[in-house]
């Protein structure tokens, strides 16, 4: 039976003054870096990339669940530079608001010049007491029931949806119940943890972020942090790291690697990790020799926005894409004239198109292809050959080519 919740903020506190709620955090972060042995043929790029990544999870976590989980001081909080995490986009940040308890809350501000917004509500598998209890004997296993990497997506709106004032300016309504007026409201469910505003560019350096703010309805002031609230933020820091540590494992050794350079687009696969139903999303693992290029073609629908971008194994983005390289979208990709777009994955351009990607030192990873707004998913190849044959014969090379037909599961 659950303990009172005064009872479990009082277990929470003792574990913070006593030590124990520290050092199960630190045993159990250890932990999670042993993930990387189940990955045995991991060249030195991929281990440094994953003890990088271990730091970029925690630096993550710090923020959302240590530093923003104030349940009187809400915010939307944009995350850290170069934390990107489970192929994020690269052209879409991300603003994150968290909280153990939902309560009734406005979410307002100015789109300013973006051009598109979506704004969701999630809930996650988090027990009552976790800050009460110790994790780190548990493993791995102790993800099954608390796993602050499995997000579930209760409702979203997006900026199609909002009523803005002509300067740009909106209010939502966040609560359980529908308010009695006809603003636009957001539901939020008994076991919600937080939002994510998921803000869409086309051209970044010529668009203005939103500005974004978050406040309790019930006039709430701020207070002081407790320990109770200490011990919860170490103990959701550190399932946290050992959550994606699990997911990257599983989707790699259980799926992606099974199946290279095939684009599948899966709702189930995307929503279970706080999607949106606002996009198709294609996921698949890529792999490339230093001399081989792949060639990943397609018909684009008319969308938002449609991005592909290159991860490596550990689900990040590529470190060149602060170069504007790793990933190319659709207001920086060309159209050949029969109407299909031709994506050059290549350590070295070959020269037959200007939608050339960088895989940036790398021979495989994960892979993205997202269409935003689109009614449906076009069908995707992937060919694979020679760099110096397709430099040679340009597309006449692809009649000789490996063929991936990608495919579309639900």
């Amino acid at each position: 039976m659950t303990e009172p919740d005064g009872e479990i903020e009082k277990a929470a506190a003792a574990r913070l003054r006593s030590g124990e709620a520290w050092q199960d955090f630190c045993l159990v972060i250890a932990q999670a870096g042993t993930m990387i042995d189940a990955f045995p043929d991991a060249g030195d790029l991929e281990r440094a990339e994953w003890f990088r990544f271990l730091t970029r999870l925690m630096r993550n976590g710090a923020e959302r669940f240590v530093e923003n989980c104030e349940p009187f001081r809400p915010r939307a909080q944009i995350t850290g530079w170069r934390t990107s995490i489970n192929v994020q986009m690269p052209d879409q940040d991300h603003y994150l608001t968290e909280w153990d308890k939902p309560v009734d809350m406005r979410y307002f501000g100015n789109r300013n010049t973006t051009p598109y917004f979506v704004l969701s509500a999630w809930s996650a598998k988090q027990p009552p007491d976790l800050g009460a209890r110790s994790w780190a004997p548990l493993g791995f296993e102790g993800v099954r029931e608390f796993d602050p990497a499995s997000l579930r997506t209760d409702a979203h709106l997006s900026s199609d949806d909002i009523h803005f004032d002509d300067e740009g300016n909106f209010s939502i309504v966040l609560s359980q119940n529908r308010p009695g007026d006809d603003g636009d409201w957001l539901k939020l469910e008994p076991d919600s943890v937080g939002l994510l505003l998921r803000v869409v560019h086309h051209r970044r350096d010529e668009e203005i972020a939103p500005t974004v703010h978050v406040e309790r309805l019930d006039g709430a002031k701020p207070r002081p942090l407790t320990a109770a609230e200490a011990s919860a933020g170490l103990a959701k820091m550190g399932q946290w790291l050992l959550a994606y540590s699990e997911l990257v494992r599983s989707w790699w050794h259980d799926n992606f690697k099974h199946r290279p350079n095939q684009l599948r687009f899966s709702r189930k696969t995307y929503l279970s990790n706080g999607g949106v139903p606002d996009r198709h999303f294609a996921f698949g693992a890529w792999e490339c020799a230093e001399d081989d290029a792949l060639v990943i073609e397609f018909t684009a629908p008319e969308c938002e926005q449609w991005i592909l971008q290159l991860c490596n194994i550990w689900h990040e983005n590529l470190d060149n894409y602060e170069d504007g390289q790793g990933y190319i979208n659709r207001f920086g990709a060309v159209a050949d004239d029969d109407g299909v777009t031709r994506l050059v994955v290549s350590a070295i351009n070959p020269g037959v198109s200007a939608n050339w990607v960088d895989p940036y030192g790398h021979t495989r990873g994960l892979m993205g292809l997202r269409f935003i707004k689109a009614v449906e998913p076009p069908v995707v190849t992937v060919y694979r050959l020679p760099s110096a044959t397709l430099s040679r014969d340009g597309w006449d090379a692809l009649a000789f080519a490996a063929v991936y037909e990608g495919d579309h599961t639900d």
